[in-house]
């Protein structure tokens, strides 16, 4: 067995078929007449821009009609219609007097090094985005024809160095059982389209493609990241069970797609999903999910090579309104800081970011992409249910800047009769021990609260999550982190406002009985557990939960916690 990162639930079983991008070799001739080879780049730009449409509408075909994980592929035609890359090519071009193969394959190089160098694992995700348009612009123009995957055999499994989005759009899907890449990960596009597509993932498996051979049989187990080679025939028949119980299980959770979100005794409360984009949104209410409970603004700047507009982020915004509908959509503005390394912003390299210059300080610092922010925001609201939620709040005074910018947008638009919400509600999330100690005095200038469990449990037990040696010490079961997060849910109902959690916490099933003891409002989780949580929820009712707490309470440490608490799902799931 063979461990990687599991991507794509489920768990394929079939025969290998190794997919290798062929090589081009790029003359780096020289051009006489440069305004003619620009012409041909242009020419071949314009093609590929109606390809991508191409294969994005082909993929819709395979998908459900209000699926928009297609759309994952625009991403290179934005890429290759900014003015800042595309004038890198033609400049090369007109420059250095080479040719447009090899100007595209400088420039995009040189972006691919970028993003590369950023310590954030999905913007090194994004690579693969720039590689996949620059061997795709490279074929157009050497006239090299592209991989053709569009007709395979039955039971395949997909062996590559790294699967390109294109190919994993444009592939025979019927056909494939299963997809195993050398790199890759939860955020990769390839790995976001197999999602969508219902295929098999694991991804970073170090060396499979000098580990397995054409024809060869594998399992491709995507929750827990494992793959099987050449697997002898009794663990074919287990994981012939793990498969039927994975769709019978897939079947159950069907059922609680168009069910309200309730306990077993009816008391409701409100399930969201948390997304990065515009095109999430239909992910997320395709899931079953009541809203959404934190869009990830920060992903729109990491994206490209250059700030996002205010039209192009209003743009983004109102489709995720529209797309919700009645649902609420929480818009978490900007959280960037030193640790992404986004070169158009010019922020110093911090020793560490996490507790330096991020989120809404740097939102302050920088006002100018703080108003652009939120002046597409707000007239997005025209659209939609839409709530403004303000990160790694610490103090009073970063409310009360933030809502003097809010005014000061709204006056403006009132003068040149902008659309917007005027009542729009102004939220912040409470991620560190000093928000959640003064949530009572926050929670009176504030319409909601919703809290960070992973930054909040990293700062309350002074534990990096991200450091292997201390990695033991960070857990949300940790009878501070638990006395806190009660704490902030009391001081939102004594002050009358709404108390969401959209940390990973909220779709622990160990977590659930407990904050639903607390009275929680709001449970926000990735649109891949939404149903999982609502039938986690759909199983206590609050009389077994306050009983459940009120042990977990009396308890000191984090291990009894947690060992009584998986003890007793386990004993409940057992009934």
């Amino acid at each position: 067995m063979i461990r990687g990162i599991g991507t794509s639930n489920g768990i394929g079983i079939g025969y290998v078929l190794k997919v290798e991008m062929p090589q081009i070799d790029i003359k780096h001739s020289s051009v006489e007449d440069a305004e003619a080879e620009k012409k041909r780049y242009e020419s071949v730009r314009d093609r590929f821009v109606e390809e991508t449409a191409e294969i994005i509408e082909s993929l819709k075909k395979k998908l459900d009609e209000n699926d928009k994980t297609s759309l994952v592929l625009k991403n290179q035609i934005y890429l290759i219609e900014d003015v800042e890359m595309n004038e890198g090519i033609l400049k090369l071009i007109e420059n250095e007097h080479i040719c447009a193969e090899a100007a595209v394959d400088a420039t995009c190089k040189m972006y691919e090094e970028i993003f590369a160098s950023m310590d954030s694992e999905l913007m090194k995700q994004r690579v693969a985005d720039i590689e996949d348009l620059r061997h795709r612009l490279i074929e157009l123009l050497s006239g090299v024809r592209q991989l053709d995957l569009s007709k395979l055999p039955p039971d395949t499994v997909i062996v590559a160095k790294q699967l390109q989005p294109s190919l994993t759009a444009a592939m025979d899907t019927e056909h494939v059982a299963g997809i195993i890449a050398e790199k890759g990960g939860e955020t990769s596009h390839a790995a976001i389209l197999a999602r969508a597509l219902g295929i098999p993932a694991v991804l970073s498996v170090r060396d499979i493609s000098q580990k397995v051979s054409d024809g060869d049989m594998v399992i491709v187990d995507g929750e827990y990241g494992e793959v099987f080679v050449r697997p002898i025939p009794k663990t074919i028949e287990i994981y012939k069970k793990k498969r039927k119980a994975y769709l019978e299980k897939t079947k159950e959770l069907k059922k609680y797609i168009d069910r309200e979100t309730s306990t077993g005794d009816g008391h409701n409360v409100h399930l969201s999903a948390n997304i990065g984009s515009g095109d999430d949104a239909s992910k997320a209410m395709e899931s079953g999910a009541e809203g959404v409970g934190l869009f990830r603004t920060e992903y729109l700047f990491m994206n490209g090579v250059s700030a996002p507009s205010e039209e192009q982020q209003f743009e983004e915004y109102k489709k995720a309104a529209i797309i919700c509908k009645k649902g609420v959509l929480t818009i978490r503005t900007v959280d960037i800081s030193g640790d992404k390394n986004i070169p158009y912003l010019g922020l110093s390299k911090e020793k560490n970011p996490f507790l330096g210059y991020r989120a809404i300080r740097f939102c302050l610092g920088r006002v100018d992409i703080f108003i652009a922010q939120l002046r597409a925001i707000l007239r997005a609201s025209a659209y939609g249910n839409i709530r403004i939620m303000i990160p790694f709040v610490t103090s009073l005074e970063e409310i009360t800047a933030v809502k003097s910018i809010v005014s000061k947008i709204m006056e403006d638009f009132d003068r040149h009769e902008i659309s917007y919400d005027r009542e729009i509600k102004i939220g912040i999330m409470i991620e560190t021990p000093a928000a959640a100690l003064i949530s009572d005095v926050l929670a009176r200038e504030v319409d909601f609260f919703s809290i960070g469990t992973n930054d909040l449990t990293q700062y309350t037990v002074a534990v990096d999550r991200g450091n292997e040696n201390v990695a033991y010490l960070y857990s949300v079961f940790h009878p501070a982190v638990i006395r806190i997060i009660r704490e902030v849910i009391k001081n939102a109902k004594s002050a009358g406002i709404e108390a969401g959690m959209c940390g990973e916490a909220a779709a622990n099933p160990c977590m659930i009985p407990l904050l639903l003891s607390f009275g929680l409002d709001v449970f926000s989780v990735s649109p891949s557990v939404v149903l999982e949580t609502r039938k986690n929820i759909a199983s206590w009712t609050l009389k077994e939960a306050g009983g459940v707490t009120s042990n977990v309470l009396e308890m000191c440490s984090e291990k009894e916690i947690s060992n009584y608490l998986s003890d007793y799902i386990a004993e409940k799931e057992e009934r």
